[in-house]
């Protein structure tokens, strides 16, 4: 596979965040001096999460690779603990959330760890513990010849978690994750063991996919696979205008079954030009090799990334490189596996007074011009250093009771990097809203596991069942023994 090939997949970095929604009880933050990095667990009993700035209390964090009947017997026990102390539970995987989704305040956060899995090949699925992680799940079906159906773009976030907020990736044409789950078996807040999917518990099923953990504690899930194929890229540049009109086209085709864009982040000419990367099949499809990891490409991918930070003629360098020097020297062929086998601390960011801050936002094919002016207007008058947008294809989800694709949508990926401060805090909250209220009026929505800036009435309006899904899950959960921020800051209140 060409160096440009690979660098341009590891760019695609975006990834969805998958654990559960946004924490109310942000840390106050220092005016302009950097925040100090919390581990991901210290001895005061405190949990943070990806975005660096949530440090939660909590009462207790357990780590378990239990499966099956001793996972069961280990959710009920923590759950009669908090429900007797009137504490909540979490059960997370990575913890990748980035407003504290994951961390139950003073609650009980358990940790899934556990990457058990068994193939139906006849059927095309597999049966998989809900502490899986993607690149357990890649490395078991690529032995197969499978590979996931609908994933992130990288493969550190858990199964599970990625049903719970309901996670999309490049893969195409597809919609959310949730859309390739069979079924499922999860501990109700009554403390029940039920089996939930389309024909049984059909409303469950609906609620638990994107209902952020909030219906119970998910044991294992029935997951849909295709068929690995060995994969050619092909890269298109075009005026960012023309980028719906041309990513409509080649989905449409049907020959395509990765794909994604990127915009030019370069202040002087932003977000005039797109870029659109697809990939088709080869006529060879036999004896694919090994899915490929991070390699020596990979670090020079993030030095590149890297060093955009301040330097907008790094940025000017980057689009050159992917758009103009990409298409003339890529061509090497990948696997599928291998697009999506990537860590997301191939770009970490190592300096300890900033963090990486994601938005994303979906917007329907025929408001595109109208999101591009949007950015154009909000995002250059805030002095967050903006890294990096991917974009790629959602299709309706009609499933979902806080679906945020009514209508196939391009989701926009944002990357940021934000300084630790509380001014910077207050800018990314400001800049935040304000995009959140130009994409609602273009008849578009926001991605809920990122930082938990949109106000509750923001909320209500980009998702307008949100009011049933509070109804049904107080009925289920009276003690609200299954909380986190989602519920405490936004669907609580409704």
């Amino acid at each position: 596979m060409g160096r440009i090939t690979r660098r341009a997949a590891l760019l695609g970095t975006g990834a969805v965040i998958g654990a559960v929604a946004a924490h109310a009880w942000s840390p106050a933050l220092p005016d302009a001096t950097a925040l100090t990095r919390l581990p991901e667990a210290t001895p005061e009993g405190m949990l943070n999460d990806a975005s660096l700035l949530q440090a939660t209390p909590i009462h207790r964090h357990r780590v378990t690779d239990a499966t099956g009947d001793a996972f069961v017997d280990l959710i009920r026990a923590e759950m009669n603990e908090a429900r007797a102390a009137g504490r909540p539970v979490c059960v997370s995987a990575a913890r990748h959330s980035m407003g504290g989704q994951s961390i139950p305040r003073y609650g009980h956060a358990i940790t899934a760890d556990n990457g058990a899995l068994e193939l139906d090949r006849d059927a095309g699925t597999y049966r998989v513990h809900s502490g899986a992680r993607w690149a357990q799940v890649i490395a078991a079906l690529d032995a197969e010849g499978f590979s996931p159906k609908i994933m992130q773009s990288n493969h550190d976030f858990g199964v599970a978690a990625c049903f719970c907020v309901n996670a999309h990736g490049w893969p195409a044409p597809f919609g959310p994750m949730g859309s390739s789950v069979r079924s499922l078996r999860l501990v109700l807040p009554s403390g029940d063991l039920v089996t939930a999917s389309r024909d049984e518990n059909a409303d469950l099923f609906a609620m638990s996919m994107g209902g952020y953990g909030l219906t119970g504690a998910i044991v294992d899930l029935e997951v849909e696979a295709v068929p690995n194929a060995r994969l050619v890229p092909r890269f298109d540049e075009m005026p960012a205008g023309d980028f719906a009109t041309a990513f409509r086209a080649a989905l449409d085709g049907g020959d395509v079954p990765m794909a994604y864009g990127r915009l030019n982040v370069a202040r002087d000419g932003f977000f005039d030009r797109a870029l659109l990367i697809t990939y088709r099949a080869t006529e060879d499809q036999a004896d694919l090799p090994p899915a490929a990891g991070s390699g020596a490409v990979s670090k020079l991918a993030r030095h590149l990334y890297r060093a955009q930070l301040g330097r907008e003629r790094m940025k000017a360098l980057r689009w050159w490189l992917e758009a103009d020097v990409g298409p003339r020297v890529a061509g090497g062929e990948t696997t599928r596996n291998s697009l999506v086998n990537e860590p997301v601390v191939t770009l970490d960011d190592r300096d300890p007074t900033r963090t990486d801050i994601l938005h994303e936002y979906f917007v329907p094919f025929e408001s595109w011009d109208a999101y591009l002016d949007l950015c154009r207007n909000v995002i250059p008058g805030s002095f967050q250093e903006f890294l990096n947008v991917t974009l790629r294809f959602v299709d309706t989800d009609a499933e979902s009771w806080l679906s945020y694709a009514a209508t196939p949508r391009i989701a926009t990926v944002m990357s940021f990097s934000q300084e630790m401060s509380a001014r910077a805090e207050a800018d990314m909250a400001r800049m935040t809203r304000e995009l959140i209220d130009g994409i609602l009026a273009i008849g578009g929505s926001y991605y809920l596991p990122y930082r938990p800036h949109a106000t509750p009435d923001q909320f209500a309006r980009a998702y307008p069942r949100a009011a049933d899904f509070a109804a049904a899950k107080r009925a289920m959960d009276p003690d609200l023994i299954f909380r986190n921020n989602l519920w405490d800051r936004y669907v609580g209140t409704l």
